[in-house]
């Protein structure tokens, strides 16, 4: 576990949003750290999941790359440009904006502070010289998830609860569907549930009892920390529930059949990695299975029920991925072109 060493500067009285709070890295005597700046978005630090995991890679910079951390926690999405803002008026050189909610607030900042470079993680591309989108193909473990649903699946049903029904999340659902679907052809996939926010953990939980109440034993999320609602309610009804983002299987052992894992947190790493050896570009940077962007868990608590079968037909899915065979669809179009396929 990292060290944290408060700084101890004072709290700024900005209407809505908290003041930064930083942590030092350990560089060499006297060189100056620099400065990593992050935003997190309203479903904040404690998710288990989307924010968690871009933190761990902060974290992880500051044990190896020596740098300093400056955060602050979002309480609304209207003080997303005034917390990005501050951070790169507190000297950040570089400043990192979590979820695709961020991105309005980037393309605003972005262009006031051009000696300061950014980060959008998920948002779509910013054509701007200061700025790095970072995005992933949460569709290819989607697939991976599901084909596993597909085939551990008792009740032949099967759920998924997003958070904002957007684009991003849509990537989520579709890659889960047709990877069930390949995985057994006669599985009911029920309509997708949406919670319309990242946090409110009673909504997703009530949304995943209706999935299993309409039959499903399996129930996928793509809900930020609302979707630890769904992880609840699987426990509660002796289902299972998938997890994403982060490992979230240790949440409820037995119940979490495996998670979507998305590597935010190394993204993230080496994007600072590249700052401070002086290679940082903008544009795009994309971070698919290839890459080791997205994956699953290794069923921990759930192996013996999955079964050494079905979890070499998953490698042989993952291998399909890879070489190219298997085209993962994104969004309806694809999907249903990969149907009539």
């Amino acid at each position: 576990m990292n060290r944290w060493v408060s700084l101890g500067i004072a709290a700024l009285t900005m209407a809505g949003c908290n003041a930064p709070s930083p942590t030092t890295g350990t560089t060499t005597e006297g060189e100056k750290p620099m400065t990593v700046g992050i935003v997190f978005d309203t479903g904040g630090l404690g998710d288990k999941s989307f924010n968690d995991s871009a933190y761990r890679g902060m974290q992880k910079a500051e044990k190896e790359l020596g740098i300093k951390i400056l955060k602050v926690e979002s309480t609304k999405e209207s003080d997303y440009e005034t917390n990005l803002a501050q951070l790169a008026e507190q000297g950040a050189q570089l400043v990192i904006g979590v979820g695709i909610s961020m991105r309005p607030a980037l393309e605003k900042v972005a262009p006031t502070h051009k000696d300061t470079k950014f980060v959008s993680i998920d948002g779509a591309p910013l054509e701007m010289d200061n700025v790095r989108t970072i995005q992933f193909k949460e569709e290819e473990g989607s697939y991976l998830v599901g084909y596993l649903a597909g085939l551990v699946s008792k009740s032949g049903k099967i759920g998924f609860v997003g958070g904002q029904e957007i684009p991003l999340i849509k990537k989520f659902e579709y890659g889960y569907r047709a990877g069930a679907l390949a995985a057994n052809p006669k599985i009911v996939v029920l309509p997708a549930k949406f919670t319309g926010n990242w946090d409110n953990q009673d909504t997703a939980k009530v949304a995943a009892n209706l999935l299993y109440g309409q039959g499903a034993d399996i129930v996928y999320h793509a809900a930020g920390r609302a979707g630890l609602g769904v992880i609840a309610a699987a426990k509660d009804s002796g289902k299972y529930a998938i997890g994403v983002d982060s490992d979230q299987d240790d949440l409820a052992p037995g119940s979490v059949l495996t998670s979507m894992v998305k590597n935010v947190d190394e993204s993230i790493f080496l994007t600072i990695k590249d700052l401070t050896e002086g290679r940082f570009s903008p544009g795009v940077a994309v971070y698919g299975l290839k890459e080791g962007g997205v994956g699953t868990t290794h069923f921990e608590h759930t192996e013996h029920a999955i079964g050494e079968q079905n979890i070499h037909k998953l490698e042989e899915a993952k291998k399909g991925i890879l070489s190219g065979a298997i085209q993962v669809p994104y969004d309806e179009a694809t999907f249903e072109a990969a149907s009539k396929g």
